[in-house]
């Protein structure tokens, strides 16, 4: 570069601000950055696969029937307990009106109910059919189910590993119906429903709040077959349950 160039490099540079410019080779020449080692993109960890995983779309329905088909669909032709190998004849699942205000829950499905695969047929289901018409319904208004949906074997207690298995079904009918009112039918059902290990006797005649309903614990209409002085019992609550669904 001759002395006429690089004077006017040196003004062309002066008009930019550069009051100088350094002699030494390390200056004059271009840095090259530092080769780097590419990152990888980093892997999700386990928890987040998991979290992504578990992370289930919401499903919506048009109604309840159709949110209660799902349920029973999802139920299928259960094996998921020991019961399917002891004597069921079908599974029960439940009757009645998906839009119901009151719905009743029983313990398990006897003889009469594993044969015509609805709820409350026999005797018991009889009288049942005779309490709900004393205030004033149908039994197609209101919604049976029974905790268990299979019938034990000599229509002994349902065992935990066997409530365990089916009462997630349960609970679903219950949140798609959305009844004002649950009236727990008998010992069993009671305690299931309320996790608690009280005698009938102790918890029937009060109201709980249950899952946005109200539930109220009475006598099975079985007992009711062999006790009949405890029909009054039954028709106090019978009569609280009908002015809670009239709003009093």
């Amino acid at each position: 570069m001759s002395h006429e160039q690089l004077k006017a490099h040196l003004e062309f540079f002066g008009e930019l601000g550069v009051e100088g410019v350094r002699a030494e080779s390390l200056w004059r020449g271009r840095q090259e950055p530092e080769p780097t080692e590419p990152i990888e993109p980093a892997e999700p960890s386990q928890a987040a696969v998991q979290e992504v995983q578990e992370v289930q779309p919401v499903q919506v329905f048009a109604s309840p029937a159709a949110a209660l088909s799902a349920v029973r669909e999802d139920l299928g032709d259960c094996t998921r307990c020991k019961l399917v190998g002891l004597g069921r004849n079908q599974i029960v699942f439940g009757v009645g009106n998906p839009n119901a205000d009151l719905m009743f829950v029983g313990e398990a499905p006897g003889a009469d109910e594993d044969i015509k695969g609805e709820p409350f047929v026999g005797r018991a289901g009889q009288l049942l059919t005779k309490i709900i018409e004393a205030i004033d319904l149908r039994r197609e208004d209101v919604y049976i189910a029974n905790v268990i949906k299979c019938r034990p074997p000599q229509n002994r207690n349902p065992e935990p590993d066997e409530v365990a298995q089916c009462e997630p079904f349960l609970f679903r009918q219950i949140d798609m119906i959305k009844p004002k009112v649950i009236v727990a039918l008998g010992k069993f059902a009671a305690q299931c429903l309320l996790k608690t290990t009280d005698p009938i006797t102790k918890i029937r005649g009060r109201e709980f709040t249950y899952r946005d309903a109200i539930l109220i614990p009475t006598y099975h209409p079985a007992y009711l077959l062999r006790s009949p002085s405890a029909k009054r019992d039954v028709w106090e609550d019978m009569k609280r349950v009908r002015a809670i669904l009239k709003g009093a």
